[in-house]
């Protein structure tokens, strides 16, 4: 699935990429979405632009993360289904949350290059029934908040904030469902606004043909 995600990526930006992420958030976040390649429809409903970081063979890597949520494609909702199925569930719906994009810059056989990618964060609603350690996720969860803001930030830039406060911490995998509390590619940064839309539909998700088991485009904004 990682070849999937940068087959399209010339090799120093693979390389770049690579060295520059987390090996296990792109490895986890391949669990969890995958690539995508152009967009059409209105812009996201919010976004964060990173800082830009030197790469090891002196180009430049920027990460922009773009937020819906929006229906996931037929495909999404095609390995959702097998997803499920593997685990002895059933789907219940698909969310697509975020995409985040990756944008390198350098130099390739002594000229100017560029590359870049998408990878896709979705959230699979299989019918997993709830955990009744929910008390025990939220504290883990909370204990670990600053020291995964730091280490987070340490590959991407300072965990985003406004106003002084930081923006909250989502768990990909629903801790009431049994999502790992601080596993890296479960969780990302979510401006207030978004998480409580998200907070919002995750209930309608796992409920029985709801919205969220209607296909929606391949490609649903614009940047």
């Amino acid at each position: 699935m990682v070849g999937r995600v940068l087959a399209a990526l010339s090799p120093p930006a693979v390389t770049a990429i690579l060295r520059a992420a987390s090996a296990a958030f792109v490895l986890a976040l391949v669990g969890c979405g995958s690539a995508t390649v152009g967009t059409v429809g209105k812009p996201a409903m919010a976004k964060w632009v990173g800082p830009v970081f030197g790469t090891p063979d002196g180009g430049q890597l920027r990460t922009t993360i773009y937020y819906g949520p929006w229906q996931c494609s037929a495909a999404f909702l095609s390995r959702c289904e097998s997803k499920c199925a593997a685990q002895g569930h059933a789907l219940m719906g698909c969310m697509w949350l975020a995409d985040i994009k990756a944008d390198w810059q350098g130099r390739y056989l002594f000229m100017p290059a560029e590359a870049g990618g998408r990878m896709a964060i979705t959230h699979c609603c299989c019918d997993y029934p709830k955990v009744d350690d929910l008390k025990w996720r939220r504290d883990t969860w909370d204990n670990a908040r600053k020291r995964f803001r730091q280490e987070w930030g340490s590959e991407f830039g300072a965990w985003p904030s406004t106003g002084g406060t930081f923006w909250t911490g989502h768990h990909i995998f629903d801790l009431a469902h049994g999502g790992a509390p601080t596993a890296t590619g479960n969780v990302i940064p979510v401006p207030d606004a978004i998480h409580k839309v998200f907070n919002a539909e995750y209930p309608a998700c796992y409920a029985p043909d709801g919205k969220w088991l209607t296909p929606g485009p391949e490609h649903p904004y614009a940047d």
